[in-house]
């Protein structure tokens, strides 16, 4: 691995493709920051690197107004370093799960020994086997299952009928889910959108109502991530109406509406509306404390947990560091908990330290999220650009090592 004294500064920052971004339409700094309603000092400050431009709102907000997608700002998808040969071998499948995507719907025509191979039981466990790699940050793992079994899934879904079928397509749904938060994960967002959309479809071949309001879950967070907030509120909405409407709900019924009001909270704080992400935080920990316990219903992790968590993501998208920290504090992970959920709370608390003026204890908890999943910290926007702008500031310790193995020095 590269020596501190071996690196160079090359590595491009948010801010230098913002300013790449305004030139490409000759716009002025000036111009910029009337557009996207930020000043001129903070445009500036943005584009020097001397402002960390890690906030999703944010982003958001310049990619509206220069009328590109998010990740020409950020710069996903990121390749790997040289060094990190785990990350290169994380990657390697993308191209794989893609061509399996884009045939969905397509007629599967399997070959005598596929058509014969068919077994859905074996199938259920392979897809919990992916899913149990992919949780675990094993992001390898499971992009070398994910390939073959979509296709052997997408055979079965071909040749069954009825009951059986319904049930190939819930298995399908699941696996798709999984190739979604790969995708993600790595910062192949395009592909991941498509894999959402393949959720969504299958899920709609199950017949199972509450099946396929779980698959809007992911499809309301397509179009948060772009900024379209009254689409995505408008999806959440209309799965709100619908769960509320149930008589006598289930734990899954439950679960699923305090999801949903995690995820209307998101959108209500990317949408800078501090007040009703609040109120949905509320009526997602109602449901949390009705259920009384954390539950995994179609890969949407729902409970006190995790709406613990989600205490310290809110505060961390408002740039609030202060609170985040604060709510950090009195979350207490279980034993058993996810390492993909554990490492993405450390991701949380190292960017409201950030936020707090606490770099050294950011520092420590991205360090944390690296050692639990590495793969998907070192392509994770926020703690790319975090990192970057403390490394443009100070240069030592743990601090730049981490810097290289994410490839921002």
């Amino acid at each position: 691995m590269p020596t501190p004294t071996d690196i160079h500064t090359g590595a491009e920052s948010n801010g230098q493709r913002l300013a790449r971004l305004r030139h490409r339409h000759r716009w002025t700094q000036g111009r910029l920051a009337a557009e996207s309603g930020y000043s001129l000092e903070a445009v500036k400050k943005f584009e020097q690197g001397r402002r960390s431009l890690d906030r999703p709102a944010v982003i958001l907000a310049f990619a509206q107004a220069l009328d590109c997608h998010p990740t020409e700002i950020t710069g996903a998808p990121y390749v790997p370093v040289q060094a990190d040969r785990d990350g290169q071998d994380a990657v390697a499948s993308v191209a794989a799960v893609r061509r399996a995507l884009l045939r969905h719907g397509r007629p599967a025509r399997p070959t005598e020994a596929e058509a014969a191979a068919v077994d859905l039981a074996d199938l259920e466990r392979r897809v919990l086997e992916a899913n149990l790699h992919r949780q675990a940050a094993a992001l390898t793992k499971a992009g070398a299952e994910l390939p073959a079994l979509l296709r052997d899934l997408q055979v079965a879904a071909d040749l069954e009928t009825g009951d059986a079928k319904r049930r190939a397509f819930g298995l399908l749904a699941s696996a798709y889910e999984c190739a979604m938060q790969y995708l993600y994960k790595l910062g192949h967002s395009s592909d991941a959108t498509l894999a959402t959309e393949r959720v969504l479809w299958a899920s709609r071949e199950t017949g199972d109502p509450l099946r396929i309001l779980a698959a809007h879950w992911y499809d309301a967070g397509e179009f948060l991530t772009i900024g379209e907030h009254d689409e995505a509120g408008h999806i959440i909405d209309e799965a709100l109406t619908e769960l509320g409407a149930i008589r006598s709900p289930g734990p899954e019924t439950v679960s699923l509406r305090g999801a949903f009001h995690l995820k209307a909270s998101l959108n209500a704080a990317r949408a800078t509306d501090g007040t009703t992400a609040v109120q949905h935080l509320a009526k997602a920990q109602e449901a949390a404390d009705e259920l009384g316990e954390d539950r995994n219903d179609w890969q949407l992790q729902f409970g006190p947990t995790n709406t613990a968590l989600w205490s310290v993501s809110l505060p961390v998208e408002m740039g609030d560091g202060r609170k985040a920290v604060a709510q950090a504090e009195k979350v207490r992970l279980p034993a058993d908990y996810s390492r993909e959920r554990r490492s993405h709370f450390h991701i949380d608390c190292g960017r409201a330290y950030f936020h707090n003026g606490q770099r050294e204890h950011a520092v420590a908890a991205f360090l944390d999220a690296e050692r639990l999943a590495p793969q998907a910290t070192r392509a994770h926007a926020a703690v790319r650009e975090t990192v970057g702008t403390m490394i443009r500031t100070r240069k030592r310790g743990d601090l730049i090592e981490l810097g290289i193995r994410l490839g921002v020095v």
